[in-house]
């Protein structure tokens, strides 16, 4: 058998219904997981200490997960690989136009091949490996009690046109309680998880009432993979049972006699509902008169199978012992994987939200709802971000790197306020740079500003910065050219030992030369002369 990874939904559902007081042998009749992994996380939760009247928080159930999920794969038995030698050699036998039944696959093993291996261990090797099942006799399945159990199904009605006057096909999901055979009939264009939440919601609120159990078929709203003895449940699906408190018994593929008490009536709402009837393009109508049917019609009619009312029968026996209906709509979510980018993000419903370092270039799971987003690494939930609309970004600087946090963010104040750290006039000549009206053109100059700080230090930038700033020169280039010919100068004496000027200009004069008004001392020698 295939590896089965046992995700959060799954092992919350194995606890859910051990708390309920089903055994591990019923946990696996529902086709959750096998006998044998069921027993391990009930004896792992009982070993924590876990009663059946706690609360089943995300810690409990990791914590529960991984103390099961952490252990060396088991090594198949002799008679597992001699079987898995014959494969071929089973399957032409099993899959032949007239079929051999497995006792004689068994002795043709044993006398043609040499293979040693039990019968039971045949049985669950074509289970497992080959998706064989025996041919199952027709017995009569009694009925459930009142209140346990609904079967649900979608039927195709037929041709209607919508708002926008285009001719569509149009589905109704049946919800059949199987005690009374009282039905709720939702019409819809699609056949979507959110539709199939919004169908049973509004089937809960028809009822008054939450059956414990369900049956539907492998609709593909509600199953990832049909399989005939280990489908998997859609994760969204799964939390919306958890959330109404029922079980799910899915009907096996192609096997419409799993499910009879609503598969029969699909034909049924097909002609007495909907044929013959002329339907407004407004969907909301078509519902109501939908439920107007079921409730007035379909629902006082003697049944033909139970030759009682199902209405009547459904308001004495079963209301009373339904499950509480909810009070709020379900939010439902969606299950998907996202891949986390060089620059921390992920995207999401055509969102980005941001992860640690350490996850950059990993895949991880994501649950998506109305108002959050969080990413999980097996059963663990390694962040969470409130829900942007598309085109949004959601980023925690924490997520970053301490020394990339500024250069994420792009904040002008915390740029000035690591100028400030290196000196004072650094960060007067950082304030100067970033004062216009778009600081965000500047701010290469004020990383720049800093990297000088790094390489020539910071006292001779905040030299360079005092004598920029007193001659109103804002131009970091300008700066780093200073510092870089006193660093030469400092170069050139620290090699020869002398200390060498910088070129006097040929037509350089005394700044008396330049004065407008006569210097005292030159008038007065002026009139000495005189």
């Amino acid at each position: 058998m295939a590896f089965r990874e046992m995700n959060m939904i799954d092992v919350r559902e194995v606890l859910r219904r051990w708390q309920a007081g089903q055994s591990a042998r019923q946990i696996d009749k529902s086709k959750v997981a096998d006998r044998k992994t069921v027993k391990r996380y009930i004896d792992v939760a009982v070993e924590c200490g876990v009663e059946r009247t706690d609360v089943l928080t995300d810690e409990i159930v990791a914590m529960i997960a991984q103390k099961v999920q952490e252990r060396p794969a088991i090594e198949p038995s002799d008679e597992w690989k001699e079987l898995e030698r014959e494969r071929k050699r089973i399957e032409g036998w099993l899959n032949q136009e007239e079929p051999l039944v497995l006792t004689r696959v068994h002795e043709l093993l044993e006398r043609d091949c040499g293979v040693k291996a039990s019968y039971r261990t045949l049985v669950r090797f074509a289970h497992r490996e080959l998706d064989w099942r025996e041919r199952a006799p027709t017995v009569r399945v009694n009925d459930s009690a009142p209140g346990d159990e609904a079967q649900v199904d979608f039927g195709r009605m037929g041709y209607v046109r919508d708002s926008e006057g285009k001719r569509r096909w149009l589905w109704a999901l049946i919800v059949t309680l199987t005690f009374s055979r009282y039905m709720f009939v939702w019409p819809t264009y699609v056949q979507t998880i959110v539709a199939l939440c919004g169908a049973l919601d509004a089937a809960w609120k028809f009822f008054g009432g939450v059956v414990r159990w369900i049956i539907p078929d492998n609709m593909a709203a509600a199953v990832m993979r049909a399989h005939p003895t280990e489908p998997q449940l859609n994760p969204s699906f799964a939390e919306y049972a958890q959330a109404r408190g029922f079980f799910v018994d899915l009907a096996r593929a192609r096997h419409p006699k799993d499910k009879p008490r609503v598969e029969n009536q699909v034909p049924y709402v097909r002609e007495r509902w909907f044929a013959g009837e002329t339907f407004s393009s407004e969907l909301g109508e078509i519902r109501a008169h939908a439920e107007i049917w079921c409730h007035d019609v379909a629902g006082v009619r003697v049944h033909g199978t139970t030759r009682k009312v199902p209405r009547e029968l459904y308001e004495r026996e079963e209301r009373a012992r339904m499950l509480p209906p909810p009070e709020a709509p379900f939010d439902v979510p969606t299950w998907t994987k996202a891949k986390i980018h060089p620059d921390h993000h992920a995207q999401v419903s055509r969102g980005l939200y941001s992860l640690p370092t350490r996850y950059i270039g990993h895949e991880l799971k994501v649950r998506v709802d109305s108002v959050s987003v969080r990413f999980y690494v097996g059963t663990e939930v390694v962040k969470t971000h409130a829900r942007v609309p598309p085109g949004g970004r959601s980023t925690d600087e924490n997520d970053y790197p301490s020394e990339k946090v500024s250069y994420a963010f792009r904040s002008v104040d915390r740029l000035k306020a690591q100028a400030k750290e290196r000196g004072e006039q650094v960060g007067a000549y950082a304030e100067r740079l970033l004062s216009g009206p778009l600081p965000w053109t500047k701010m290469r100059q004020a990383y720049g500003l800093l990297r000088l700080c790094d390489k020539f230090g910071a006292a001779r930038v905040n030299s360079a910065c005092a004598s920029a700033l007193a001659f109103d020169v804002v131009d970091v280039p300008r700066i780093e050219r200073m510092l870089k010919a006193a660093h030469k100068l400092e170069e050139g004496a620290a090699t020869t030992g002398k200390v060498t000027r910088l070129p006097q200009g040929r037509f350089a004069r005394d700044s008396t030369s330049f004065a407008t008004m006569a210097q005292p001392d030159v008038a007065k020698e002026k009139g000495d002369e005189r």
